[in-house]
């Protein structure tokens, strides 16, 4: 999938996100009893244990998948990077990651784990995207239109790189990086978030401080 230079950003903020966690569990509730949730990391983490606390369902693990980096950075195609532990032959299964966007991540999930004899495999998420090529079994919200979602447990993580792409060789206060933000993503992050998300470039040595503001190094 080809990420354009200029897309919308939604930021979810910490309530939605539990909220629509528990929207999850409500659409499961009754028509699916699974032997064990597996989230999907690290996305699904979150929404695997206010799922599992919804449905008063205490096994849970997870597996690693990597498929995004940060700020709607691709790595190519999606791999297990750790695997389960234990041993599901035979157990029903509910997987659970926070958005569905190429699919490709749960696609991956599903390979993986049907090659392990479960069962039966259900997954969850909190957003399906329409544009997916995979369509969960259970979703709290669908999005009808593509934009990248940033969730309350990524917000510096992804901020990070956002703001790397918006800085240049000249120096911008965090108001005006924070107005760049806006003007190229449509996301309206905190100031302070901002600030810690330039600090951290500087700490990376990929920025540096210029009195008020923050600039690229190295750039001509």
């Amino acid at each position: 999938m080809m990420i354009p230079e200029s897309f919308a950003v939604e930021l979810v903020p910490w309530k939605e996100a539990v909220a629509l966690s528990k929207d999850l569990g409500e659409c499961i509730r009754g028509k699916y009893h699974p032997d064990l949730v597996i989230a999907i990391g690290r996305g699904g983490y979150v929404p695997g244990r206010v799922v599992c606390d919804s449905l008063l369902i205490t096994t849970l693990t997870s597996i690693k998948i990597e498929h995004w980096g940060e700020a709607a950075n691709c790595y190519g195609e999606a791999h297990i990077r750790y695997p389960l532990s234990v041993d599901v032959e035979g157990q029903d299964l509910l997987v659970v990651d926070d958005v569905t966007d190429t699919g490709k991540t749960l696609i991956a999930a599903i390979e993986y784990l049907q090659s392990l004899r479960p069962g039966s495999i259900k997954t969850g998420v909190l957003h399906h995207k329409t544009t997916s090529t995979f369509i969960p079994d259970f979703y709290a919200k669908m999005v009808p239109e593509w934009h990248w979602i940033v969730y309350p447990w990524a917000l510096h993580e992804d901020l990070v790189g956002f703001v790397e792409k918006v800085m240049t060789g000249r120096s911008a206060t965090p108001g005006k990086i924070r107005s760049t933000l806006n003007k190229r993503y449509h996301m309206r992050p905190g100031m302070d978030d901002v600030v810690f998300a330039a600090r951290e470039l500087v700490e990376r040595g990929i920025a540096e401080e210029t009195g008020d503001g923050y600039r690229l190094k190295n750039i001509l």
